[in-house]
């Protein structure tokens, strides 16, 4: 479940871009007083996400809307399904609408993709997890679309676990440092309910990032023979995570080598909106 203040402080800065001093059209064309009523309608199938935030947008600009939900966020629909309907003062549902539409949009998009991608990989046990590469300020949003269609979620920002990737370990060997000595440091720094990944792009790297001591170790553009291969030197004693470049193409493969988490940056980064369209009828009160 998002925040219900999370949402509202996106929706709010949204609104504010969207009609700064009000929206002019709908104030000289519409009487003060007129009713809408419109129904979110989908134009082509998918799976649903962002349906509770679109309800809000129109709700926080006028409180006394209506906003009938006869489906919930994580639900397949069908071409022409009616997703919400929305009944308000209908300068407010006209000044909601684009925001509205453009979040769950883009949102059911990353859950339509993420429902791809965990029915390619179904009965391998690997779990499809996402990546930071969300929209900024909206990944709290994101991540929830995730989850609706069926994925899961890796850490939420920098400050939630330790992990480290290729720039990490550059400077690192800039210093002299090995990597091995620095997950040692790391972990007698942290508390210990911290995690530590690091990420290796070869299997050489594996055994000395592995014996320091990781939680999960992430194999970043190996091949299906080499991900095998890098679970048998692993052996069990971390969460191997493999990632780079995976594709609805690629991904079953690296499933079936027996990979524990697999992390997919094109959930959120490289998604198309579904196309929904809000069908209204204004009405005089």
């Amino acid at each position: 479940m998002t925040p219900v203040a999370a949402v509202d402080e996106i929706l709010t800065h949204a609104l504010a871009e969207d009609a700064p001093w009000g929206d002019l059209t709908s104030e000289v064309f519409l009487p003060a007083g007129a009713r809408a009523k419109a129904a979110l309608v989908a134009r082509e199938p998918g799976v649903l996400s962002g349906l509770t935030v679109f309800a809000r947008t129109f709700t926080l600009l006028d409180p006394a809307a209506v906003v009938e939900l006869p489906t919930a966020d994580g639900a397949e629909f069908a071409a022409g399904d009616v997703l919400a309907v929305v009944e308000g003062d209908a300068r407010a549902v006209l000044r909601a609408e684009r925001i509205g539409l453009n979040l769950v949009q883009r949102l059911s998009g990353i859950a339509t993709t993420t429902a791809r991608y965990v029915a390619v990989v179904a009965g391998t046990g690997a779990r499809v997890v996402d990546t930071r590469k969300t929209t900024p300020g909206l990944r709290v949003l994101e991540r929830a679309a995730v989850r609706d269609g069926g994925g899961h979620n890796h850490r939420f920002s920098l400050s939630d676990a330790v992990m480290a990737k290729d720039n990490h370990l550059a400077v690192l060997a800039a210093q002299g440092i090995s990597v091995g000595d620095a997950i040692r440091a790391a972990r007698a720094k942290l508390p210990h309910t911290a995690t530590i990944e690091v990420e290796v792009d070869r299997l050489d790297q594996i055994e000395e990032v592995v014996a320091a001591g990781v939680t999960t170790i992430m194999l970043d553009n190996f091949t299906p023979a080499e991900l095998v291969a890098g679970i048998e030197i692993v052996a069990g004693r971390a969460i191997v995570e493999a990632s780079g470049g995976i594709t609805l193409d690629t991904i079953r493969a690296v499933a079936e080598t027996g990979v524990d988490v697999i992390s997919v940056g094109a959930l959120t980064h490289g998604v198309r909106s579904l196309d929904l369209g809000l069908d209204m009828a204004v009405t005089q009160p």
